[in-house]
């Protein structure tokens, strides 16, 4: 098979990116061609920390993964939503995991991201006070990029949540994944199980451009 003859140049742009410390790429035109290649490919993406500035995928790949880190706990029944760990603290690990200049940017955004801590909601039994919390709706991060940019890091967030039958809805539980601004994807499951495979799958796709999650069944909006 022909090589590619564009394949070592699109290769030493990728390394350029990953050496200069701002992701930044020469105007010339050979190197703006090679750039819309890689983009087309999905190779690079507009970088949340820099203007005018990318980062690759492969980069990328290398960052850690947030969620509740006993999630798989409560998938498998073994702890109750109660003792799942709290989005707040999954931002937190996200946001210590950042380089030191980029965490106030991130904190910017912490209701956003980690939104209202649990509210909890009280009845009354006869004569006895039950104090019962909302519903899972749990936070995860995940590198990436959307039609905007990711959040500081190149992060997109999502959360993983049930969604009650009624109103037109028929149950099941529901993922959402978001960049920085209002795009999302979204996946609806007819139970937790099935969540949970998708949730796995789209752990082990990243990073990605959440069109590429149209191929998983999700629906962009």
């Amino acid at each position: 098979m022909p090589q590619n003859p564009n394949a070592q140049f699109d290769e030493s742009l990728l390394d350029l990116i990953e050496h200069s410390p701002i992701g930044a790429v020469p105007r010339t035109t050979h190197h703006q061609d090679a750039l819309k290649r890689l983009a087309l490919a999905n190779q690079v993406y507009p970088d949340a920390d820099h203007a005018d500035g990318y980062v690759t995928a492969r980069s990328l790949a290398r960052l850690p993964l947030f969620q509740a880190n006993n999630l798989a706990e409560l998938i498998a029944g073994r702890i109750s939503a109660g003792a799942l760990e709290s989005n707040a603290k999954i931002f937190d690990r996200y946001v210590q995991s950042l380089p030191a200049a980029r965490r106030e940017a991130a904190e910017k955004l912490r209701s956003m991201v980690a939104g209202r801590p649990p509210m909890h909601r009280t009845k009354h039994v006869g004569d006895a006070k039950v104090v019962a919390q909302d519903p899972v709706h749990t936070l995860f991060l995940v590198p990436g990029v959307g039609p905007k940019k990711g959040i500081p890091g190149n992060y997109l967030y999502g959360y993983l949540f049930p969604e009650p039958a009624g109103a037109g809805s028929p149950g099941g539980w529901t993922i959402h994944l978001h960049d920085s601004e209002h795009d999302a994807a979204i996946f609806h499951a007819p139970d937790l199980a099935a969540a949970w495979a998708k949730f796995q799958e789209v752990e082990e796709s990243a990073p990605f451009h959440l069109v590429e999650l149209e191929v998983l069944g999700f629906q962009l909006s």
